[in-house]
């Protein structure tokens, strides 16, 4: 099942498993794992509206409060002025799995695995890249070699992802192709 509609505390919420929501608060431990009610359950093809016998699980994260709302009272030329305030006692919980079943590795995303990467030999030139600004990238650029610049560029590419460090290179690039 690709995604259900459950019942918290009246309200009803279309969930997949691994999604986070914030419901009205709940009377349940912090790390509890409960059961709401199931309406209907649906995903890859038609929805399926029998659904007695599919289970969601869901576990408590914890109490949170809602955003403050702000409520003021006027009355013109009469001087009354009341001023009060609200915050919503909400509950984080998260979805476990929907049908019995726990949730899919692929829902959480995990992190890569860093590649050991050769050191290409332009980047002892360009000692400390990364911590460098646009500006002083864009004011060293011109100074560098040719080798160095496609390696800073293609670093950039991969991990800065910088708009104006990589038109700063590329301007760099065209220049020393355009002297040579």
């Amino acid at each position: 099942m690709t995604y259900a509609i459950i019942k918290v505390a009246g309200k009803q919420y279309r969930v997949r498993e691994g999604e986070r929501l914030l419901v009205d608060r709940l009377h349940e431990d912090d790390g509890a794992t409960f059961a709401p009610t199931v309406l209907l359950v649906g995903g890859q093809g038609a929805p399926v509206l029998d659904a007695g016998d599919i289970k969601v699980t869901a576990k408590v994260l914890g109490a949170v409060k809602g955003p403050k709302v702000r409520i003021g009272k006027y009355k013109k030329r009469t001087g009354y002025r009341r001023h009060t305030g609200f915050r919503a006692s909400l509950t984080q919980i998260e979805i476990e799995s929907i049908g019995g079943a726990p949730a899919r590795v692929a829902a959480k995303p995990k992190a890569e695995p860093v590649k050991a990467a050769k050191p290409a030999a332009s980047e002892a030139a360009v000692h400390g890249y990364p911590e460098m600004t646009v500006a002083e990238i864009k004011k060293a650029a011109a100074s560098w070699e040719a080798t160095t610049l496609h390696d800073a560029l293609e670093y950039e590419h991969a991990h800065g992802k910088r708009k104006g460090a990589i038109a700063a290179l590329e301007s760099a690039i065209a220049d020393k192709e355009g002297d040579s």
